[in-house]
């Protein structure tokens, strides 16, 4: 997500490109009389305003968990407040927002994924190693499940596939035992211990290289604490049934199991199916997407320059080329 437009002057990520690849599906709009876009991740509104601000016509149906991204947005969006549907929800509930908004299908989807700015700096929200403060990791901070409660509560088994699965931490097992033994000592609550048990449990050697050790678990708990894999296993796909012919979908990813879910989600949209050996591809297994990116875009020198948050990005793309009965 990384939106940064308010509190450092940088532009949302990648944002030039976001626009140029939703553009066409914005202008030759089939899905009714104006067009509408998904913003599944809204942030702080940053392509959501651009986005607004290039096409007077277009209604945004904007998405967050979190419920200070929905009130900043709503302040920031006020000018456009006719043509936005701003809904606290995880973006697995993209169907239901979709039909409590009285739409059926769309002319464009963005996925701005990630932890957001305000949540990295906000010490007291727990996301980040660099501050002491609670072991929350919550996007919505009306949900139950913290990151302490994993810590604390998880059998090794449990915090070791974690670990191993969202983190690829190399020593998953070695940092797991180490949390289980500490926390039968006293309960984990606060980021800057998990942060100096994670450093003790990795080797000297390997702890020199690659950043902070403890990014890896970090990342890992808030993936199982905010369910973003799962929440992406779900949306993704029903953003891409939804959309129109012609409709578009982006994705900006940041980190490699992100990315990975995304391509294999457009790549089994965007091959053809028919049997091999067939003289003919038959009509029913022809692709009903294109890819638009040759892989996955980077975002360019200039933009790391203003915006150095933004060096994991990972952009993908695909266009509604077919529909059909099946679909």
């Amino acid at each position: 997500m990384h939106d940064d437009a308010d509190t450092t002057g940088h532009v949302p990520v990648m944002l030039e490109r976001v626009l140029e690849l939703l553009e066409p599906a914005i202008t030759a709009s089939v899905s009714g009389p104006a067009p509408v876009v998904v913003d599944a991740n809204l942030g702080l509104g940053g392509h959501t305003e651009a986005l607004l601000a290039a096409h007077p016509s277009l209604h945004v149906i904007g998405i967050d968990r979190d419920p200070f991204a929905i009130e900043y947005a709503t302040r920031r969006l006020a000018p456009y407040a006719g043509r936005t549907t701003l809904v606290h929800a995880s973006s697995d509930e993209l169907d239901a927002v979709l039909a409590g908004a009285g739409r059926t299908t769309i002319d464009g989807a963005l996925f701005d994924l990630g932890v957001s700015s305000p949540q990295l700096d906000e010490a007291a929200r727990g996301f980040a190693y660099s501050y002491d403060a609670p072991l929350d990791m919550r996007m919505d901070t009306e949900q139950e499940l913290t990151a302490e409660t994993v810590v604390n509560t998880y059998s090794a088994a449990e915090l070791i596939r974690i670990l191993r699965d969202y983190g690829e931490e190399r020593f998953a097992a070695r940092v797991a035992h180490l949390i289980v033994k500490e926390r039968a000592k006293d309960p984990i609550t606060s980021t800057k211990r998990l942060a100096d048990l994670v450093r003790d449990a990795i080797p000297a050697a390997t702890r020199r290289t690659g950043g902070n050790p403890a990014k890896r678990t970090f990342q890992a708990l808030r993936i199982e604490v905010n369910a973003e894999l799962a929440a992406l296993e779900v949306a993704l796909p029903a953003a891409l049934d939804a959309l129109a012919l012609g409709g578009r979908v982006v994705v900006l990813s940041y980190h490699s199991l992100e990315d990975r879910l995304t391509k294999q989600v457009l790549t089994a949209r965007t091959r053809d199916t028919s049997p091999p050996g067939l003289p003919v591809p038959l009509p029913a297994h022809q692709p009903r997407f294109r890819t638009l990116t040759r892989g996955a875009e980077l975002p360019s020198e200039e933009e790391l320059a203003r915006n150095p948050r933004a060096a994991s990005a990972r952009l993908r793309a695909a266009e509604r080329i077919r529909v059909d009965d099946q679909d």
